[in-house]
């Protein structure tokens, strides 16, 4: 039964039209038959025990590749929406708790499998999309469906997992009010971890290289007032950095396909002097372009997303993409994924995100960038899995 299957199916995909011309592809249109659940791990570092975020010590810098024409060469990684913890309202244990327990009690168990590659770059930066706060619930927030909260030592998970920079304008930062937002950039500031937001310029700098950050959303009607606001702070931030990267809160959950505004904003950002537009919201990996030399990451999924203990679509992938720079100005080299499964089980969301090791897995992420991108007229052709 099992071989017809498999013949049946091939069959199909051989006969199969292309029409993804007319619709979004999801993953489950390139799935072969799913096979037993399976845990993938890959081998870490070792490293030593921390039990508290003030006594992580400063991750060491990695040294900067000099080029021959004298350029400093730098790599950037960007994975997406970060959540961890759970909602204050509800009295029995979060799915995070119940899963923390069963790791041992560790909250950095989630970068595990991430770690060595985040700790082998020059900077990583991800989308926190939550707080890391005590603060109660608002009263105008106490009707929303969902509100994320952390205890602010699990700040400790980014400093471990070398994640040096977060985005922190999203339809989350808010869930527990100007205390909680107050609490969680206090946070990040004592930890040493960088974060943007609308109006806020990260900076982080890396073997002589200043780069710069920043990061908006895109709901309730604010595309008209981005498209002049943020061309205007990009040519600022370009004066004093040497690589600006911006990250964008935008479009529909559950989409695929960018829509025709993030598009617009993308490209904008990119004619303004960014070297990296970077998108988050959807929770779907959505196609890259490369506009202009400089590559636009529509969306990257999610990275470690604690609100929900089985997402109908749990592929992600982490993109690096590697600068020359040289006397201040950047120039983009090369890029690349890593595709990945937000768990490192296949039959639920243990939060672990854990690179793809088997090729059909690899290929079904690659299929569904290849086939939305059709749909955007700067999409890349290929996704290469190493930086070439």
């Amino acid at each position: 039964m099992y071989r017809k299957l498999i013949i049946l199916l091939a069959v199909l995909f051989t006969v199969m039209p292309y029409s993804f011309a007319e619709e979004e592809v999801s993953i489950f249109e390139t799935l072969q038959v799913e096979p037993e659940p399976e845990i993938i791990s890959v081998e870490t570092v070792p490293q030593e025990e921390i039990s508290a975020a003030d006594e992580t010590p400063a991750p060491e810098v990695k040294e900067a590749e000099i080029l021959p024409d004298g350029s400093i060469s730098i790599i950037v990684t960007a994975v997406g929406d970060t959540t961890i913890g759970g909602d204050v309202r509800k009295s029995s244990k979060s799915i995070f708790d119940r899963e923390l327990e069963k790791q041992g009690g560790d909250p950095t168990f989630i970068v595990k499998n991430t770690k060595d590659i985040f700790l082998n770059d020059h900077l990583t930066i991800a989308n926190f999309e939550g707080t890391l706060t005590t603060a109660g619930i608002p009263s105008n927030k106490k009707g929303n469906s969902f509100l994320f909260s952390a205890p602010p030592e699990y700040v400790n998970i980014l400093k471990e997992g070398g994640i040096e920079a977060v985005a922190f304008e999203n339809n989350h930062v808010m869930d527990h009010g100007e205390e909680g937002y107050k609490e969680t950039t206090d946070t990040f500031d004592s930890a040493g971890i960088v974060w943007s937001a609308e109006d806020k310029i990260g900076t982080y700098e890396t073997c002589g290289v200043k780069i710069g950050m920043l990061a908006y959303q895109t709901f309730n009607g604010r595309y008209p007032d981005l498209f002049e606001k943020v061309p205007r702070q990009v040519e600022e931030a370009k004066l004093e950095h040497d690589i600006v990267i911006v990250s964008f809160h935008w479009g529909d959950e559950l989409d695929y396909v960018p829509n025709l505004n993030q598009q617009k904003l993308g490209r904008l950002t990119i004619d303004a002097g960014a070297d990296l537009v970077l998108g988050h919201h959807s929770h779907r990996i959505n196609p890259i372009e490369k506009y202009k030399g400089r590559y636009i990451a529509y969306s990257l999924g999610n990275f470690s997303f604690a609100g929900n203990n089985k997402p109908s679509d749990m592929c992600t992938f982490f993109l690096q993409v590697r600068f020359s720079v040289k006397n201040g100005q950047a120039t983009t080299n090369a890029f690349r994924i890593i595709p990945a499964r937000i768990s490192s089980k296949a039959d639920y969301n243990d939060f672990i995100p854990t690179p793809f090791t088997e090729q059909r897995h690899i290929d079904n992420v690659l299929s569904v960038l290849k086939k939305n991108g059709k749909k955007l007229e700067y999409a890349v052709e290929e996704y290469p899995l190493e930086l070439e």
